[in-house]
């Protein structure tokens, strides 16, 4: 199990999310539109997982569709554009969706999802959700199964020019949650997860850190991501 992504919403279209990075010296593409869902995003691939921008294309749509992470972005971006979540990848997902309902978790069931990128492509995916009511309460991460092996998507994304090599001397580190009660929350991630706990209420899974801060806000979300170097591109 390792980090697959994290989930920045905004109410910027995908071009200018692009425009946006660009200015800052860091190259976003445009990834593409989730036709069933009424969504579009950008995307910032690194070395080892990914940034995604996702917004609202088309609200009408939007509102009426039952999707756990189009209810999140519809009920978080009132407040304006912030993070939201993350996504972890596992493989087998129909099996380990037997594995957390066994530990009391109520899901989503496996659901096939699928993104029609700017060239016309269409990229599959299969995807699972912990049930849990969209409110204040920090959000479980999702999780996915890709349809290509890792390999061949790094690969395809390379040919594409969306994973340029100065994108991949970066890495996402660090994942930063903000809660009222640090201990609970790595305490319920490290169950649904199987993973120990740090001693400084953080997770250390494959490729990056979760950290449960305390914090007074009333909501729980993630607040902040980490991305610098990777280890073999760092200044001695």
């Amino acid at each position: 199990m390792k980090l697959d992504h994290v989930v920045y919403f905004t109410q910027a279209s995908p071009d200018a999310v692009v425009q946006q990075q660009a200015n800052e010296g860091r190259y976003a593409v445009a990834g593409g539109r989730h036709e069933k869902w009424g969504t579009y995003n950008a995307l910032l691939y690194a070395g080892n997982a990914y940034v995604e921008w996702l917004a609202v294309e088309e609200p009408r749509l939007a509102t009426q569709v039952d999707h756990p992470l189009t209810r999140l972005l519809l009920y978080d971006l009132p407040a304006g554009d912030r993070w939201g979540t993350l996504c972890l990848s596992v493989e087998g997902i129909e099996s380990f969706q037997e594995e957390v309902e066994n530990k009391g978790f109520q899901t989503s069931g496996v659901l096939n999802a699928q993104r029609r990128t700017a060239s016309g492509e269409l990229k599959k995916w299969k995807m699972l959700f912990i049930d849990q009511p969209v409110s204040d309460e920090l959000p479980y991460p999702f999780f996915i199964e890709w349809e290509e092996p890792e390999e061949v998507r790094l690969e395809k994304l390379r040919r594409e020019g969306a994973l340029p090599p100065g994108n991949e001397t970066l890495e996402i580190q660090e994942c930063i949650f903000h809660v009222q009660d640090p201990l609970k929350e790595t305490g319920e991630w490290a169950v649904l997860l199987s993973q120990k706990v740090g001693d400084d209420h953080s997770i250390q899974l494959e490729n990056v850190k979760l950290s449960f801060r305390e914090h007074e806000e009333e909501k729980e979300r993630l607040a902040d991501v980490i991305i610098g170097q990777t280890d073999a591109y760092k200044q001695p």
